[in-house]
């Protein structure tokens, strides 16, 4: 299954209501287990980025989805990065 990196930003909502950071977290892994999307880890972070996250989905669209109605909500901005295995980079570069 792919696997993503997000980055995640709080929006000023999403700063004014920190307290419920955890939680909404928590929705949002409940919510995603219906279209197939998995977190694998998440971390709260210092520096650029208030969250990084390693996903699991079926595909970019399903992962866009997920992420798309989770931004919807105003509490956070996304970057997402595909990430490759070892041996997915392997197939990669066997088609060079």
């Amino acid at each position: 299954m792919p696997t993503y990196v997000a980055l995640l930003d709080w929006t000023d909502q999403g700063v004014r209501d920190f307290k419920d950071s955890v939680d909404r977290y928590e929705a949002a892994q409940k919510s995603y287990e219906s279209l197939g999307v998995r977190f694998t880890n998440v971390w709260w972070t210092l520096g650029t980025h208030d969250l990084v996250a390693t996903v699991e989905a079926p595909d970019d669209e399903t992962l866009a989805a997920a992420l798309l109605s989770t931004a919807g909500q105003g509490n956070i901005r996304t970057t997402t990065l595909r990430a490759f295995t070892q041996e997915e980079m392997r197939s990669v570069i066997g088609k060079v």
